[in-house]
């Protein structure tokens, strides 16, 4: 009976967690996509079982128009299994997802039948997306496997142990078995508690090659991850723009390996997206989008823009094993006039870039506090919207800034110039806030450090020296494998602080971005930068 209890309890310890091993791909993976006029989350919650449903959530925006969305699921890894082989390229599954005029999540399930690298395709009937995930393979982790081992080998020994004290006529024999009890029972709770600190397997898709490493067992590369498959950087290259100002327009992209010159199709999910291109127009109007895959390398945004002359154009990505990269169109984009007076449609005032303050965008009162930024020191940006604490993380961050600068004062306030400014802008960068306390409650006095604790992260490409720093990121960084918070989640703020450093002096265009009630608050702001301590202006 004893030898029983055992095996069952390593088997209770192995059989019940089918999750443990795809808990290590991060847990739910969420991807942002400008769908022609929709801007949606896609959240594809993680698998716990294969075969098993993938769940979809489709979360939409204040503006989003009603609608019907047709999702599909499509291996594309080699497959062992010869049958399994043959439906790579092939849509296995497909649901259609009936999107509502109201903001909100509408859900849908697909079945994923084997582990390897996916493609979740999302057609609004004239485009079709197709966002590329991996499914962890759902196997035992080398410390289950020991634990369940030596719980095994303790009930097996136990009965021999009990055999031998019985028909042998020398007791010291059953020493012997009952040694391996110990040892095998030892193997086994050391196993347990050394499961909960040993490090994660490499991730598929993320820190090895979703193609040919750990597709059905995470655990068969357990090296550390190095660079041993780097990439180079990649090139962005613009195709056409024939349609004219105030015209619905496609833009398409390609992004193009360094060293090759071959569509790079190799880019995750970074910050919630693909890809993050940043547009700013001759106004100094600021579109950050989330272009579709349609095809290895390609990707393609549906955009009305709304004056005619220079919009400068970047995109943020991240290649896998090559790290994140914000790359320039060197050329921008230029938009012929498409109206018959030739009058360029007016900035509305509520977009028109102003100092720290209090301003009104869409109804909600924003307050930014930028006490005296000077050059080369980290300054921190304090931007309170609305007066409750509702904001709602957008791409895994509670706010986003982007930096674009320096300029001269008559480019930092033109109405018609901006585009080509920002085009030959020495610094552009993006800057996140993240974290933050739920539970507690707003601070008032804004001129201080930022409530909640939360601090910023920036990356991007410049030519700063500024530094981000990490404190509190309680409520909203994942966990063990935990997934981070959606947008569902409106328990954040008021306040977006960013910590960020200026490289040089002059003015700079910053825009801050948060989400609140389901809309996406874009405010732009104009700050001068001092020059460093004890330089002559």
């Amino acid at each position: 009976m004893a030898a029983a209890v055992l095996c069952v309890l390593g088997l209770s310890v192995t059989v019940g967690s089918p999750a443990w091993a795809d808990s290590t791909a991060g847990g739910d993976l969420q991807v942002a996509q400008t769908l022609g006029d929709r801007d949606l989350t896609l959240i594809l919650r993680r698998v716990t079982g294969l075969p098993g449903p993938l769940q979809v959530d489709v979360l939409t925006h204040r503006g989003t128009a009603a609608g019907t969305l047709r999702l599909g699921t499509v291996p594309t890894g080699a497959s062992a299994d010869r049958a399994e082989g043959s439906s790579a390229g092939i849509t296995t599954s497909s649901v259609s997802v009936k999107l509502g005029s109201t903001p909100g999540s509408y859900g849908a399930a697909l079945d994923i039948d084997r582990a390897g690298p996916w493609e979740l395709v999302v057609d609004d009937g004239s485009r079709t997306a197709r966002i590329p995930f991996t499914v962890p393979g759902q196997v035992m982790s080398p410390p289950e496997l020991a634990v369940f081992g030596g719980f095994v080998t303790a009930g097996v020994l136990m009965l021999v142990t009990l055999f031998v004290a019985v028909r042998a006529r020398r007791g010291g024999w059953a020493l012997l078995p009952a040694g391996g009890v110990v040892a095998a029972l030892a193997v086994a709770v050391t196993a347990a508690l050394l499961s909960t600190s040993l490090p994660p397997p490499p991730e598929p898709g993320g820190q090895v090659d979703a193609t040919n490493d750990n597709v059905t067992d995470p655990y068969s590369v357990v090296r550390p991850v190095t660079n041993d498959y780097s990439r180079p950087p990649a090139s962005l290259e613009l195709g056409s723009y024939p349609a004219r100002a105030a015209e619905p327009g496609t833009l398409r992209l390609r992004v193009n390996d360094g060293s090759t010159g071959l569509p790079a199709d190799d880019l995750v999910v970074h910050d919630g997206a693909l890809m993050h291109l940043l547009v700013i127009g001759p106004t100094g109007e600021l579109w950050h989008l989330h272009p579709i895959r349609t095809a290895p390398g390609t990707y393609e945004v549906q955009l009305r823009l709304p004056a005619s002359g220079h919009y400068a154009v970047s995109a943020e990505f991240a290649r896998r094993g090559g790290g994140v990269q914000h790359v320039r169109v060197a050329t921008g984009l230029n938009v012929a006039d498409g109206s018959t007076r030739g009058t360029p449609p007016a900035l509305p005032a509520e977009l028109a870039p102003r100092g720290p303050g209090t301003r009104t965008i869409d109804g909600v009162s924003v307050r930014l506090s930028a006490p005296s930024p000077r050059a080369g020191e980290a300054s921190t940006l304090t931007a309170r919207v609305g007066d409750t604490p509702t904001l709602q993380p957008w791409l895994g961050m509670v706010g986003h800034m982007i930096v674009v600068g320096p300029l001269d004062r008559a480019d930092a306030t033109s109405p018609t110039r901006m585009g080509q400014a920002a085009q030959g802008a020495p610094v552009w960068a993006h800057a996140h806030s993240m974290g933050g306390d739920m539970s507690s409650d707003p601070t008032p006095d804004m001129g201080g450090a930022p409530a909640h604790g939360m601090t910023a992260m920036r990356h991007g490409s410049h030519s700063g020296g500024d530094e981000g720093t990490m404190d509190s990121m309680s409520g909203l960084m994942p966990l063990n494998g935990d997934s981070p918070a959606d947008e569902t989640v409106a328990a954040y703020g008021p306040d977006a602080s960013f910590v960020y450093t200026f490289s040089r002096p002059g003015y700079y265009r910053v825009w801050i971005q948060a989400e609140r009630d389901s809309a996406i608050l874009t405010v732009p702001y104009l700050l001068r930068v001092s020059p460093a301590t004890g330089v002559a202006k």
